[in-house]
């Protein structure tokens, strides 16, 4: 009986080609960023995304889709030689695009044309009729700053949760309670508007937002080790910090501090 390998898992800033600019003027205030990924022609890992608290908009093999915020790390299917074109969506931007509370997407990638009908399927029709992924980036921008004429502006309350939890450091709760604090909501209050907004409540984004650091930590190689690494980031010790990594990522501390840190 022959036993088949487990394939390799790899963080996706490991694979590939990654670049990022800003996105068209129109949309600045809609959109952080759009990006493109190439995958190798000879890529043959899983890839794993993880957390990060964001929604974007792809264009991948002749098709637009939505990525809902994610809780674990995902494993999209992505052919080796291909390239994914993104727009990433401002905190709190993404709801009034798609006309849904977030939470309902949660953990999915949902082709557009489930949401904005037969608009997506005219949207992808004229992508697919342009030829080379720098032109489709400026495509589908164009078509896209069409529609932002008739969308309201972010939430700012999204924002400022974002912001707030994003840049407090500190022991596990310490951006929680200054999140209260500034917007002045009640514990209800809060966790309806954040999973309106976001996909999930105030714990579980200033989680990921956490979790994130650790990630930016662990790239500047700053950090002699795991203990060092959670200290700096707010977890309560080395092992609090494993448990998270491998729940988050699926991967083991020692195997995605590696990763990220080579």
């Amino acid at each position: 009986m022959s036993l088949e390998r487990k394939a390799e898992t790899v963080l996706a800033s490991r694979v590939g080609r990654y670049a990022e600019a800003a996105p068209a003027a129109p949309l600045g205030a809609h959109f952080l960023c759009v990006w493109t990924h190439r995958i190798p022609e000879d890529h043959t890992a899983t890839i794993a995304v993880v957390p990060d608290g964001c929604v974007d908009l792809l264009w991948h093999e002749g098709g637009l889709a939505v990525v809902g915020p994610d809780v674990t790390a995902a494993h999209p299917d992505l052919r080796p030689g291909t390239t994914v074109l993104g727009l990433r969506f401002r905190p709190g931007a993404a709801a009034r695009w798609l006309g849904l509370p977030l939470d309902e997407i949660v953990g999915s990638a949902v082709g557009l044309p489930d949401i904005w009908g037969r608009r997506a399927v005219e949207m992808a029709d004229q992508l697919a009729e342009t030829a080379g992924i720098g032109e489709q980036a400026v495509l589908l921008q164009r078509m896209l700053a069409r529609m932002a004429a008739s969308i309201e502006a972010p939430d700012r309350e999204g924002a400022a949760m974002f912001e707030t939890l994003q840049g407090t450091a500190g022991a596990e709760g310490a951006g929680l309670m200054r999140l209260r604090r500034s917007l002045e909501l009640s514990e209800r209050t809060l966790r309806r508007r954040c999973h309106h907004l976001f996909g999930y409540g105030p714990k579980t984004l200033d989680r990921i937002l956490r979790f994130q650091k650790v990630l930016s930590a662990a790239r500047r190689k700053d950090n002699a080790g795991l203990a060092a690494l959670a200290y700096a980031t707010g977890y309560a010790d080395q092992a609090h910090l494993s448990r998270e990594i491998h729940a988050l990522s699926g991967m083991t501390a020692s195997e995605f501090v590696r990763q990220l840190s080579s």
